[in-house]
């Protein structure tokens, strides 16, 4: 819980010199959250109590989620200090890995990973998934399309002629705007990378070999980075926790792991546990600092079990979600003070 990760946290900021603020979208099964533009308000609100500072440390969790947010959050954080570093506990992929390069010190542990930066275009105008909702669509890699031209290209396919006839049998498959996007996003992904490195590298090499082994050389954004490879191969400025940080932080993630419930699926009937109803409270995503209070994104409303009679056929059980809240909550830690 919040009041017990204070001391966690004023330990954090005693042992780096910093202060810290802590940032978990949550993977839970069933209750999945994302890096999303609307939390930047939340961490303006954070960020003015700590004010400027030599030194802040975000403490970051996530699958990743929208890129101009995590660009945003990079550069917001970057405004209130001389010095940003991300500490990574577990994972920080995608747009967590995009958000981490504009860190000047990225702090690992040893199962810590960061994932490449390619991502993925969802529009209403992607391609229908068979046999589901209309409302379901198929992801379009921004990388998965680059693959199938380099693919055509090793084929022997080369003229021009022959490269229109791959881009029309693509194009009748995958709609022209949803190209078009893709070909926007992975000129955007790299300029927003290339700028973040640049904030803090000095090296266009090393800036380059980075980019492209995060954008296209990893050959699958599920390919996982670990602390060695970051550090040593792609040069990334990552440093290794001492084993009292390394407490620290392994302490503050299990707690906010438990609370999430990261490891469990969500489960309707778990909950329910063979009553007709039941009210809930889920919390799925955290921000967080030790003056700041805790802003938590929760799911609140009541599951009923109902039985739905089907003309003809055997009546069926269902379980209905009377949803009453979902967003974010703040929580601060009331302090008391003695006479």
């Amino acid at each position: 819980m919040y009041k017990e990760r204070i001391e966690l946290y004023k330990a954090f900021e005693q042992s780096r010199g910093s202060k810290v603020i802590v940032y978990v979208t949550g993977d839970r099964p069933g209750l999945e959250t994302q890096i999303h533009p609307e939390v930047l308000d939340l961490l303006v609100s954070h960020l003015d109590i700590i004010g400027t500072v030599p030194k802040i440390s975000l403490y970051l969790y996530t699958r990743g989620g929208h890129t101009l947010a995590a660009w945003s959050i990079a550069n917001l954080i970057r405004q209130y200090c001389d010095e940003f570093e991300v500490i990574i506990p577990s994972k920080a992929h995608s747009a967590g890995t995009l958000l981490s390069l504009g860190a000047s010190t990225i702090v690992m542990t040893k199962q810590a990973t960061l994932g490449p930066i390619d991502p993925s275009v969802n529009t209403p105008l992607n391609p229908a998934v068979p046999g589901a909702s209309p409302n379901i669509r198929v992801p379009v890699s921004v990388e998965a399309i680059n693959g199938f031209f380099e693919l055509a290209k090793k084929t022997g396919i080369s003229s021009s002629s022959d490269l229109s006839t791959v881009l029309s049998t693509l194009a009748a498959h995958v709609h022209p705007l949803v190209l078009g996007e893709v070909y926007r996003t992975r000129s955007q992904i790299r300029m927003l990378g290339k700028r973040l490195l640049a904030q803090h590298m000095t090296e266009n090499k090393k800036i380059e070999k980075i980019l492209s082994f995060l954008c296209s050389e990893s050959g699958s954004h599920d390919f996982t980075i670990y602390r060695q490879e970051a550090k040593n191969e792609l040069g990334l400025n990552v440093e290794t926790p001492s084993n009292e940080l390394y407490e620290i932080i392994k302490r503050i993630y299990d707690d906010i792991a438990n609370e999430l419930q990261l490891t469990t699926p969500y489960n309707p009937d778990i909950l329910l546990s063979g009553q007709n109803q039941v009210i809930y409270y889920l919390e799925r995503a955290l921000l967080e600092s030790t003056n700041g209070g805790s802003h938590k994104y929760v799911n609140e409303g009541q599951l009923q079990k109902q039985t739905v009679g089907v003309p003809n056929d055997i009546p069926q059980e269902v379980i209905q979600d009377n949803r009453k809240y979902e967003g974010w909550k703040h929580e601060k830690l009331q302090i008391k003070f003695r006479h």
